[in-house]
């Protein structure tokens, strides 16, 4: 390899998996507030396949050859001035300019506490910020009961321990295969699909306060009935939601400082044993097309991961 060039996962057009190659590219540097990671984790997130697919197009629009990747774990190798961070320091965060490759620059980044490894700490980002952002949204208190459809995924599973810890009570739909996971994050498991209302009903006869859809692959309606309108339903993977005149959230609005005083405090609960965060599977970087392809199936049971 070149002495400037590096492997990195590249897209030139929109398409399907097959898209993505391996290709040497030149590396980043780290400007003014940015640190370059040498990275040991990068997450796969569902966004990441619908910007190859060019479903965000006019919300996120890549610059073609393009790296995928949000979510970037490493240890720092060149800090940019004000970056905060020293070379040496072992870091999470988001990426600026995408993660799937072996250096990504990052700007909102927080230290990785020594206990949790990149795989976990890489699951947090992405996951961490849209929980607590819905969570807050929903305006969800203690005492209340929660739905949460996809409980078992890497955001609905993050959503749910939140929750808990903030004292409701959760409903978590799943398909049966991760019942027993959801008990473990004290949730009442409940399973998709025809009868909805009623299993929901007998899981929660007090009522339900608040729903969140983290999975997109349906119950909005049932959802609508259980609360008696649309009312503190908001949904991050039915874009159809709107029709129905529920809430869709798609980005958040917190400041830079808050992204990463948020993180930070996560990272911190796993650390504690507080936040589990399940990793489904790791992939070298040339399987890349393979993660994003289980991704868009919609069904892995945890974190999807790459390690460079």
């Amino acid at each position: 390899m070149e002495a400037d060039g590096m492997q990195a996962v590249v897209f030139e057009e929109f398409g399907g998996p097959e898209v993505l190659t391996v290709q040497e590219v030149p590396e980043p540097h780290a400007g003014p507030g940015q640190v370059r990671i040498k990275v040991h984790a990068a997450g796969v997130n569902p966004i990441d396949f619908k910007v190859r697919r060019g479903y965000t197009k006019g919300f996120i629009d890549p610059v073609f050859p393009a790296i995928p990747g949000l979510e970037v774990a490493g240890v720092v190798d060149e800090a940019g001035e004000g970056a905060g961070f020293a070379v040496g320091d072992e870091v999470v965060g988001w990426s600026d300019g995408g993660s799937y490759a072996e250096y990504a620059i990052a700007g909102d980044v927080a230290r990785k506490p020594a206990g949790v490894s990149w795989a976990q700490a890489v699951g947090v980002p992405v996951a961490g910020a849209t929980a607590q952002r819905v969570l807050d949204l929903l305006k969800v208190k203690s005492g209340e009961t929660i739905l949460i459809h996809g409980a078992a995924g890497a955001v609905g599973s993050v959503a749910t321990q939140l929750a808990k810890l903030a004292g409701l009570t959760v409903v978590g739909t799943a398909s049966p295969k991760n019942h027993e996971f959801l008990r473990g994050l004290g949730a009442i498991p409940v399973e998709y699909g025809d009868g909805l209302v009623e299993r929901v009903r007998e899981a929660a006869p007090q009522g339900v306060d608040a729903v969140f859809d983290t999975a997109g692959q349906g119950g909005l309606q049932e959802s609508i009935e259980l609360r008696g309108g649309t009312d503190r339903i908001v949904t991050i993977a039915d874009f159809a939601a709107a029709e129905l005149g529920i809430e869709v959230s798609a980005v958040g609005t917190a400041t830079p400082d808050e992204v990463r005083s948020t993180l930070a405090a996560q990272l911190q609960a796993v650390a504690d044993g507080k936040l589990t965060i399940r990793v489904a599977e790791t992939f070298p970087l040339p399987d890349a097309a393979k993660a994003q392809e289980l991704s868009e199936g919609g069904h892995p049971q945890g974190k999807l991961v790459l390690t460079p």
